[in-house]
């Protein structure tokens, strides 16, 4: 029986309809042979305060590093870790279920950002929030894979490894799928568009703002987050 894989970069840590795309696929490859972009969801993420969304950027080391790939890429020092973690406690300690869920996703914080590697940060908390969700689908790691081509012919290559038929992307990608179909339909993977639509759940500061990172839906309800993950899901559309 072929395989519906979805295909993502690793991204810091990211929001509900991330989760919900890996939940919905038998195998999840993080991609992170690819080239790093600046000010991108790669290295930074929004979380929610007292009065909005709040970034909370890594400090990315890019002097000499032009074109640099995601696995290549590194942060620049380690003092960003106290202070995105004091940022996410001073917003998060009035959550339902802070005093459940931090201490443990501090030390994993501190364990993936201690190589300096990006991609090891953003893979060892995207694994913990998968775990923490109750979401087991394989994750693969694409620079670790034999595949090789750039945009849809790698991503064509790596369905090809993992002997998919079904190739299930966000809906922003969709523009350049549709400019590659060709590509898929040699190689007889169908191709979907991941249907989601944000669902709504208590939050420490009314009223309910949707698009932070994952960690909102976990602090604030704890075991009923994938519950609720699962409640935006809709139908997934054949491009």
């Amino acid at each position: 029986m072929s395989l519906r894989i979805a295909i993502m970069q690793p991204t810091y840590l990211p929001w509900v309809g991330y989760f919900d795309l890996m939940d919905r696929v038998d195998a999840f490859v993080l991609l992170d042979n690819v080239q790093f972009e600046k000010q991108s969801w790669q290295q930074r993420n929004r979380i929610r305060t007292a009065k909005e969304l709040e970034w909370l950027s890594l400090p990315i080391l890019n002097s000499g590093h032009s074109g640099q790939l995601i696995v290549e890429t590194r942060t620049s020092g380690l003092q960003f870790v106290a202070k995105h973690l004091k940022t996410i406690a001073m917003n998060y300690g009035r959550s339902a279920f802070f005093k459940d869920e931090f201490p443990v996703f501090e030390q994993r914080f501190k364990g993936a950002a201690a190589s300096g590697g990006l991609a090891d940060l953003n893979i060892g908390l995207i694994r913990w929030l998968a775990e923490r969700l109750g979401i087991a689908t394989p994750l693969h790691i694409s620079s670790q894979m034999p595949c090789n081509g750039k945009r849809s012919e790698l991503l064509v290559d790596i369905c090809r490894h993992l002997g998919a038929g079904e190739y299930l992307s966000p809906v922003g990608s969709a523009e350049y799928l549709r400019e590659d179909r060709h590509l898929f339909d040699t190689a007889t993977i169908q191709v979907r568009l991941h249907g989601y639509e944000h669902p709504v759940y208590r939050q420490v500061y009314p009223p309910f703002m949707p698009f932070a990172t994952a960690l909102d839906l976990l602090f604030n309800e704890g075991p009923r987050a994938l519950e609720i993950l699962r409640s935006g899901r809709r139908d997934s559309i054949l491009l």
